[in-house]
C-alpha cells in the first residue's frame, strides 16, 4: 500500500507539532484515509541546528530539494509573505496539495494561491491560518451555502484578549499586562502584530475573502490596535458592567460593507462579553440559521497542528471520493 507523502515547510512550534502528531497518530490516520502518512522532507532555515527528526527524512534549506522528492501534500508553517508564497506557488504547479497556517501570507496572497490551485486541480486548505482550533473556515465553507452571512463579529487574537482581561481583572497597565503575556509565552518579544491589530487584520481579510468571494485589499480595512486602551477606560467600562474587547467585524448594512478591527465596549448581552484570556471566538449571523458562536483556543502548538493535520485528512478523503466509482 503506497503512503501519502508529506513535506513540512518550517519546523518551529507548529511545524514540529505537525511532525509529532503525524508520527503519533499513524493508526488513526490509516483508519481515516486508508493509507499511511509519511513525512519525506522538512524544510528548515538553519541546517546547522540540531532537530529531533528521523534520519530517513530529508532535512534541507533548499525548496527545490524538497520538491524533487515525491510529494503529495505540502504543509507550510513558516512566517511572512515571502518566501512562503514562492514556495507554495512552486508546490502547486508541481501538483501538490497545500495546507498552510501562514495568516500574513494568506491575507495578501491567498486569493491568488486558490486561483492557481483551482487551475492546477489541487487543494489549498488554510483552517489554521484564522482561529487556531476553531473550525470556522470549514464551517463557513460547508455550512453557509444556502445561508448568507449578514454579520460576523470575532475576537481573533488571543494575546490582545489576554491583555485586556489582565487589565480588567488585576488592575494592571497595558504595559504590565503585555509583560505578563510575554512571560507566559502568549506574546512575542516583538508584540507589534498583536498589539497594533495586524494579526487580527490578516485573519479578518481571510474570512472576508471567503465570504465575499473576491479579493480584499488589506490596506482598505480599518485597523486600530489596543495601544490607546488604558486602565481608566477599562475601569469606566467595568462600572457600567461593560468590557472592552478587540473586535473584528464584517457586516452588511444595506449596500454598504463594514469591515474593521477596533477596541469596542460591549455589554453583558453581547456574545463576545464572556470570551476571556487567550481564547478566540467567532460569532456568525446567517439569514436563516440566526446567530452561531464558536469559541476555543486561538493558538498553541498542538491545537494549531491538529487543525493542520485535520486539513490534510480532509484533502486526502476528498481525493479518494473523486476517484471512487459511483455506486448506483
Amino acid at each position: 500500500m503506497s503512503s501519502i507523502k508529506v513535506a513540512l515547510l518550517g519546523f518551529g512550534t507548529v511545524g514540529s507539532g505537525v511532525y509529532e502528531l503525524i508520527n503519533h497518530e499513524q493508526k488513526r490516520l490509516r483508519e481515516l484515509i486508508g493509507r499511511p502518512v509519511q513525512i519525506v522532507a522538512v524544510l528548515i532555515n538553519d541546517e546547522r541546528k540540531q532537530r529531533d527528526i528521523d534520519q530517513d527524512i530529508l532535512v534541507t534549506s533548499n525548496i527545490d530539494d524538497v520538491l524533487a522528492q515525491e510529494v503529495d501534500v505540502v504543509v507550510e508553517a513558516i512566517v511572512g509573505v515571502e518566501p512562503a508564497y514562492t514556495y507554495l506557488t512552486k508546490a502547486i504547479h508541481q501538483g501538490c496539495h497545500v495546507v498552510t497556517a501562514n495568516k500574513e501570507m494568506f491575507a495578501y496572497k491567498g486569493f491568488e494561491l486558490r486561483k492557481q490551485a483551482n487551475e492546477q486541480r489541487v487543494e489549498v486548505y488554510y483552517e489554521a491560518a484564522v482561529a487556531g482550533a476553531i473550525p470556522i473556515i470549514s464551517t463557513l465553507r460547508d455550512v453557509f451555502k444556502v445561508n448568507r452571512v449578514a454579520r460576523l463579529e470575532a475576537i481573533l487574537n488571543g494575546t490582545t484578549n489576554y491583555i485586556l482581561t489582565e487589565m480588567r481583572e488585576n488592575g494592571t497597565s497595558l504595559e504590565a499586562a503585555l509583560k505578563t503575556a510575554q512571560a507566559q509565552g502568549y506574546a512575542e518579544s516583538d508584540p507589534t502584530n498583536d498589539v497594533e491589530g495586524y494579526d487580527a487584520l490578516y485573519k479578518l481579510v481571510i474570512l472576508s475573502e471567503l465570504l465575499l468571494g473576491k479579493q480584499v485589499n488589506c490596506t482598505t480595512v480599518e485597523r486600530e490596535g489596543i495601544k490607546e486602551v488604558n486602565l481608566e477606560s477599562i475601569k469606566r467600562a467595568s462600572k457600567r458592567n461593560h468590557r472592552i474587547k478587540h473586535v473584528a467585524k464584517l457586516a452588511f448594512e444595506g449596500d454598504k460593507l463594514q469591515l474593521y478591527i477596533r477596541p469596542l465596549e460591549v455589554d453583558e448581552d453581547h456574545p463576545l462579553f464572556a470570551v476571556e484570556g487567550v481564547d478566540n471566538a467567532v460569532v456568525v449571523t446567517g439569514n436563516y440559521v440566526g446567530q452561531l458562536k464558536f469559541e476555543g483556543p486561538g493558538a498553541g502548538k498542538f491545537p494549531t497542528a491538529s487543525v493542520m493535520v485535520d486539513d490534510l485528512v480532509d484533502i486526502m478523503q476528498q481525493d479518494q471520493r473523486a476517484v471512487s466509482p459511483v455506486v448506483r
